[in-house]
C-alpha cells in the first residue's frame, strides 16, 4: 500500500500476521503431542492378594438336617442351623481363599461357583432350606459333582470338607471310590459327622466318612454338638491355614487426557473468540 501509494477502499479487509492463532496453533500442537506420549501417575508401590486354594464348602441337607436335637444358648435348633450358624463365622475367617459352596441330598448341586466374595457365600448359605435337594443323602453324588467342579478351577491347592448326619443312600457313585478319584486329582478330604452315633438319635457311617478322608490325606471330624463343631472349623483352619501370594505392584493412572482436553478447549475457545471478534467488526463497518 505503501509502494504504491494507494488506499484501500471501503470495507476492504487488509491481511495481518495472525500472530494469536499462531500460538494457539502451536499450543495445541504441544498439548497433543504431550497426550501421545501418555503420560502416566505412577503411585506407591501395593500389595496384591493373589489366592492360592480353592476350597468347597458340600453340606447334607437331606430330611434329617432338620432333627432339632442341638441347642444354641440354651434353644433348642435343628441341625441345620447349628451348621449355619457356625459356618457364617468359619467363612468369614477365610479371607485369601476361594470358597464354593454346594448342597446335596439325593442330588448334589453348586449354590455357589468358587469366589472371593465371602458375603454372597454366607448370603447363598442363608437362602437354602433343607430338603430341597430331595430326602436321601448322596455322599458319593456330592464327591463327583465336587470333582468335577476342581477340574474346572485353576489353583491348584483344593480342599472339600464335606458335613453330613447320615448314611450314604441313592449315590451313582460309590463315596469311597470319588474319594479315590479325588485323590488322583490332589483334592483333600475333611468329612464331618454331625452327632453321637451311640446316642441312638443319628443314622451316621462314621466308618464311610473315616475312608472318604484317609484317602485323599484328610481327616475325619465328628461333632456332637455347637462347641464340638466350632472345635472342628478352628481344627480345620490350623490344618488349611490361609495362603496366599503376594504381589507387589505400583497403580498407575493415565493422565492423556488432561492435555488432550486443555488442546481441545484452547482450540474451542479461540475460534470462538475470533468468531465474537469478526463479528463486533462487521456490526461496526455497517454502522460507520
Amino acid at each position: 500500500v505503501k509502494a504504491s501509494g494507494q488506499k484501500p477502499s471501503k470495507g476492504v479487509s487488509i491481511a495481518r500476521r495472525q500472530i494469536p492463532a499462531f500460538i494457539v496453533l502451536i499450543l495445541v500442537w504441544l498439548f497433543v503431542l504431550v497426550a501421545l506420549a501418555s503420560p502416566q501417575l505412577v503411585g506407591e508401590p501395593e500389595q496384591k492378594i493373589k489366592t492360592a486354594r480353592s476350597m468347597m464348602l458340600a453340606v447334607d441337607i437331606s430330611g434329617s438336617m432338620t432333627t432339632s436335637d442341638w441347642k444354641i444358648d440354651d434353644k433348642r435348633v435343628s441341625r441345620w442351623e447349628a451348621v449355619k450358624s457356625v459356618m457364617d463365622e468359619f467363612i468369614q475367617r477365610r479371607q485369601g481363599d476361594r470358597l464354593g459352596l454346594l448342597f446335596f441330598g439325593t442330588q448334589a448341586y453348586l449354590q455357589t461357583p468358587f469366589t472371593l466374595d465371602l458375603e454372597m457365600v454366607n448370603q447363598m448359605l442363608n437362602e437354602v432350606e433343607v430338603g430341597m435337594a430331595g430326602q436321601k443323602t448322596a455322599l458319593g453324588n456330592a464327591i463327583g459333582r465336587s470333582i468335577e467342579l476342581f477340574e474346572a478351577d485353576s489353583v491348584d491347592k483344593k480342599v472339600l470338607i464335606l458335613i453330613t448326619d447320615g448314611v450314604d443312600s441313592g449315590s451313582e457313585i460309590n463315596p469311597v471310590q470319588g474319594a479315590r478319584t479325588a485323590a488322583l486329582d490332589s483334592i483333600v478330604i475333611y468329612t464331618i459327622g454331625m452327632g453321637d452315633p451311640n446316642a441312638g438319635l443319628f443314622d451316621l457311617d462314621e466308618k464311610t466318612l473315616k475312608l472318604i478322608a484317609s484317602e485323599t490325606g484328610g481327616k475325619y471330624f465328628r461333632a456332637i454338638d455347637r462347641k464340638e463343631l466350632e472345635k472342628v472349623y478352628s481344627t480345620i483352619d490350623q490344618l488349611e491355614p490361609i495362603e496366599y501370594e503376594d504381589e507387589s505392584y505400583r497403580p498407575v493412572e493415565l493422565l492423556y487426557f488432561w492435555p488432550l482436553s486443555a488442546a481441545f478447549a484452547l482450540a474451542i475457545i479461540y475460534q470462538l473468540l475470533a468468531g465474537i471478534i469478526t463479528l463486533i467488526k462487521r456490526i461496526r463497518w455497517k454502522n460507520s
